[in-house]
Formats: structure tokens, sequence, C-alpha cells
């Protein structure tokens, strides 16, 4: 590239010096021709020699057309060029061969000098310049255009080398971060620049690369401890029968251990949602009467420990995945149920979407609230039961029977559809609150 703008840059350069010279040239022929248009003009006369430069050529040429006089290499012959002055008695031309010596090309300059007698025309003319204009000032643009080039390429790959400095860094650094080292980040260029706000996106990614696997890794410690009580809870009951099997029967044996099975099943039930729902399946879209899933999932319940209570408003529709929005309401059924004292509250209601929120839930909200009416839950820790495996110190514990995901993956189907899962301010007990796009109404 630096050679191409050097070459290009010297050809400007030759093109502008050989214009410059060969205006400068015309200029010149058309004065000597023009000192002899004024003498024939005045005296009908010129003086000689007729030319005062050995490269230049001129010819006078009478009324009659007849050449009256030449300068010595134009001595006998014709007109040297089949021109003659225009409206502005002037003309110029480049003729090439013809009576030139050497059938070479010449600027030909042509004038009119006007007497009694009639109108003479006056001939001068040199040889043209080449493009070149002068082998010295040829050799000179080129070699400067070699230096220009030299300098361009040796400066660009300096600046290259400098800017390319902080990514070779950057570069090195990433190759040294593994899952043993997440902790580690790149560095940051001295200058504020593009190169900059690569590293700092970077290590932004890193950062969340490094929760994800610690997210990842805690998901597991927790995992294999929920499972580790049950199977600890089996074998110990196995145990026991294998060492005592005449205090001990059967059917007692196998109702502790099925509960306990039951345990590891709905742990590995919930876990296989979580996997499928962090796997991003796509969601279904078709239209869900929220109030008639409410009634049918809550009558789905063979024999509910807690009374149910209704304040439903019809005609409240959102789009979505109907077996999802079963499974989100089922695991808020089930958390009311275990700490409930007497009553679990379910409210539809549509409505209107606050500015703020217009873009998100262009035709309103369709709104579920699960209210309960146990202890409730401490301001402080309402988003820790959001959080996978997460156990409160309250009677919200193992002991109610749940495994830790119900709630995490609710929140996970209703961000899912497009909305939001929260606990909200209640006089008594807690308030679960489902936030959806609602559909259009007709």
């Amino acid at each position: 590239m630096a050679t191409l703008l050097s070459a290009l840059l010297a050809l400007a350069l030759m093109l502008a010096f050989y214009r410059y010279a060969t205006t400068s040239l015309t200029s010149e022929v058309m004065a000597a021709g023009g000192r002899v248009a004024s003498e024939v003009e005045r005296h009908e006369a010129f003086a000689t020699p007729l030319a005062e430069h050995s490269d230049r050529n001129l010819q006078v040429v009478d009324p009659r057309g007849l050449v009256v006089a030449s300068t010595a290499q134009l001595q006998g012959k014709p007109v040297m060029a089949p021109f003659g002055p225009d409206s502005k008695n002037i003309a110029h031309s480049v003729v090439c061969g013809g009576v030139f010596p050497s059938r070479g090309c010449q600027i030909v300059v042509a004038q009119s000098a006007h007497t009694r007698a009639g109108n003479w025309i006056i001939y001068s003319s040199s040889p043209k310049i080449p493009p070149y204009v002068d082998p010295w000032l040829a050799t000179m643009v080129a070699g400067v255009a070699v230096l220009l080039a030299a300098a361009m390429t040796l400066l660009g790959y300096r600046i290259a080398n400098a800017a390319l400095k902080p990514v070779t860094a950057i570069r090195a650094e990433l190759d040294k971060i593994n899952e043993t080292c997440p902790e580690r980040r790149v560095p940051y260029p001295p200058v504020q620049d593009e190169v900059h706000d690569l590293a700092d996106s970077v290590n932004r990614t890193l950062a969340r690369l490094q929760a994800a696997m610690e997210q990842q890794r805690a998901f597991t410690s927790d995992a294999s401890h929920e499972l580790r009580s049950p199977i600890a809870a089996i074998r110990a009951e196995i145990e026991d029968a294998l060492l005592a099997p005449e205090e001990t029967s059967v059917p007692t044996v196998g109702n502790t251990v099925l509960s306990s099975v039951g345990r590891l099943e709905a742990i590995v039930d919930d876990l296989l949602t979580i996997a499928r729902q962090d796997r991003g399946r796509l969601v279904e879209h078709e239209p869900v009467d929220l109030p008639e899933l409410v009634t049918e999932v809550c009558g789905r319940r063979p024999h509910p420990s807690k009374r149910f209570e209704y304040e439903l408003e019809r005609g409240v529709v959102v789009i979505g995945d109907r077996a999802r929005l079963s499974h989100l309401l089922a695991n808020l059924i089930d958390n009311a149920e275990r700490h409930a004292t007497s009553t679990i509250t379910f409210r539809v209601r549509h409505v209107t979407s606050p500015k703020r929120d217009a873009q998100r839930f262009p035709n309103g909200i369709a709104v579920l609230e699960v209210i309960d009416d146990g202890t409730g839950i401490d301001p402080g820790k309402r988003e820790l039961v959001f959080h996978r495996f997460a156990r409160l110190d309250t009677a919200r514990d193992r002991g109610a029977g749940g495994t830790g995901l119900g709630l995490p993956i609710a929140r996970q189907i209703a961000e899912a559809h497009g909305g939001t899962l929260q606990i909200e301010d209640y006089p008594q007990g807690t308030r679960f609150v489902l936030r959806l796009p609602s559909a259009s109404r007709r």
C-alpha cells in the first residue's frame, strides 16, 4: 500500500511538472513568434536571425502563402503546420513529423501579422517536452518516492506493532486462563482507545463466565447434597433391617424407603426441568385463559390440604405454553400448601400497563396472585427463595417437603414468557405475584 501511494504521488508530481513545463514552453514559443509578428506589422520586415534559441524554429509566410523566411533547420521546406491562426489571431498545437528533423513532435504556434498588403502568418515551434520532463528530475522524484515508501512502511510497521502490543498481551493472558484460574483478567492498555474497550469487554465476559462457573459448581454441590440425604436415609433403613430383621417388617421398610424414593424422584424431576429450562427450550405460543387454567390446575389436586378461595376476573388471556404455565402454577400451589395455615387465595385480573412498561406489555398485564395465610417471609429474604436449593431459617425448610427448586423453576418459566414472578407485601402470609403480557382484548 505504501509503495502504491508513493507511486501515485510521484506520478502526480511528474504530471504537474509536465503540465507546468509544457505551459511555460508554449508561452516562450508564442513570445518568440510574437516578436517577429510585431516587427512585420510595424515595418513589413523582420530582423535576422529569426530565433534567439537554437531549439526554436520560425517561419514567416506572406499573404500569398509563400514561406519568405525561416530558421536554418527549415530552409527550403514548406509550411510547418497545416493550420493557421483562429479568430483570435493565434493558435497552437502539437505537430509530429512532417518538416521537422528526425520526424519528432514539436509544439507549433501560429500568429497573424496584419499589414496593408494583407495578413502574414508567423509560425514558431520548439521540441515537445517528454513526459519525464528531464532525466534528472525524473530520477529525483523516483528516488524520493522510494524513500517515502520505505519510510511509510517502516512507520506503519512501528505503529501497527505498537498498536497490537496490547492485543498480544491480551491474547497471551487469555491463553493462560482456564477452569483452574477463572478469576484472572486481561490487562488494560494505558491509552483509552478501542483496544481498551476490547479489554473491558473481554474482562466483563470473563466475569460473567466466572459467575456462571461458580453458579454451576454451587448447583452441582447443592444437588449432590440434596440427593445424598434421601440416599443416606434409604441406606440406613436397609442396614437397620438387615442387622435386626426380627425388629422390623417388609411393609415398614418399604414405606420408609418409598418416602425417600419419592423425594429422590421429585429432586431428579426438578433437576431435569431445570436442565431443559437452561437449554432454552422454545415456548409454545397459544392462547391460554388464565382463570380457566387456575381452576383446572387446582381441580387436578386429589386431596388439597388447604381451602382454596378464588377471585377471578373472566376473559384474562395470555399467549404462552399451557403445559409450562400449568407447571408454574402447580409449583406455586405446592409451596403455598406447605406453608399456609388454612387458606390459599387465587386472584386473576387484567391491568393497564404503566408508561414505563408499555413496550414490554403493549396489551396490558395479566396478573395472577397466589396468597397463603402462613407466617410469611422477611422482606430481606424474599429474593433468596428463588435461588436454587435455597433454605430459610424458618418453617420453610427441608422438613416441609420441598426440593428447593420449585420456585426457581416457576420464575424461569415466567421470564421465558416475558413476565415476572416476585413476592410482594401482604398484611398476613405470603403473596406471590405473577405478571404476564396480556393477549390483545377484543
